[in-house]
């Protein structure tokens, strides 16, 4: 708490008077994150977890992305924000409950087009095939061994991005998670964005399918994921990119969990997160259609 204490002594000059101790938030698996009450305003005060660069997050991204997402009205405003923290306001919302998102993906669909057509540039690249080979000698470097599925989740990868290479790296979020979803009403009018520690430019066909496959996505949701996206009904070439899509997000989560298991202070069971996806990669590799997938994306 002696770093926290240091940095809401700094965060007053700018923002007033702190009330209270800072409270904790759960729920995050690589930073910790309190709500400050600084004057007659609530901030969440972000601290980095150790080595976070290591993981492909860029700092300054982070508060670019969050910059320019609060301008569209898609992510909270940022109040301040440097290598030490980031502080953004507090927003009393909740999450997307059951299957609201499934069955009405529409904004979070809106609101990811508007982030990726918003032009802003941002110094950080995002590609899972050359995030699996920075992770790969990270794991080295720190004396560990890579998991048999390893090597499985680099060639899937690699087809992947034979078959959609970037060819007009767009702003992205890339975590798009179910706790980074947050509802301001009791419907889905009003949905922002939050954590946007690994934003970079990528391809924007990842952010959906990052989204599909963390927040579950039946073929009935991809349907409506894609035609409100893209405006239109969405053609077989869309659908397999999206497919592939959720394999390259697994493909990041699993490669993700085994780096966090080396270099991470925090209390989580990082191996069976890795765990989790490795095994979840594994059958969307064994499904028929793979192949399919793979023409009609490049097509």
């Amino acid at each position: 708490m002696a770093d926290l204490g240091a940095i809401v002594d700094r965060l007053a000059r700018r923002l007033g008077a702190p009330a209270g101790a800072p409270i904790p938030l759960d729920g995050g698996i690589t930073n910790r994150n309190y709500v400050v009450r600084f004057g007659e305003r609530d901030y969440v005060v972000r601290l980095p977890g150790r080595d976070t660069a290591l993981l492909g997050i860029n700092r300054d991204a982070e508060r670019i992305a969050g910059e320019a997402a609060a301008a569209l009205g898609i992510a909270p405003a940022v109040a301040a924000g440097d290598r030490d923290c980031l502080v953004t306001e507090f927003l009393r919302g909740g999450p997307i409950e059951g299957g609201q998102l499934l069955r009405a993906p529409e904004g979070v669909a809106i609101a990811l087009r508007a982030f990726h057509e918003c032009g802003v540039q941002l110094p950080v690249r995002f590609w899972v095939p050359e995030l699996l080979d920075s992770y790969a000698v990270i794991v080295g470097e720190r004396g560990g061994t890579l998991p048999d599925g390893w090597a499985q989740a680099q060639e899937l990868a690699r087809r992947v991005a034979v078959a959609m290479p970037i060819s007009d790296p767009a702003p992205c979020h890339n975590d798009l998670l179910p706790s980074n979803l947050l509802r301001l009403d009791d419907g889905l009018r009003q949905i922002v964005l939050v954590d946007w520690e690994y934003a970079g430019m990528g391809h924007p066909m990842f952010d959906l399918g990052n989204l599909a496959v963390n927040n579950e996505f039946d073929d009935a949701a991809e349907r409506r994921l894609l035609a409100a996206y893209f405006g239109e009904p969405p053609s077989p070439g869309r659908r397999a990119q999206l497919r592939l899509m959720r394999i390259m997000s697994d493909a990041r989560e699993a490669a993700w969990g085994v780096v966090q298991g080396a270099i991470s202070e925090l209390e989580f069971d990082f191996g069976a997160y890795a765990t989790s996806h490795f095994t979840r990669l594994a059958q969307a590799a064994s499904d028929p259609r793979l192949e399919e997938w793979l023409v009609a994306a490049a097509a």
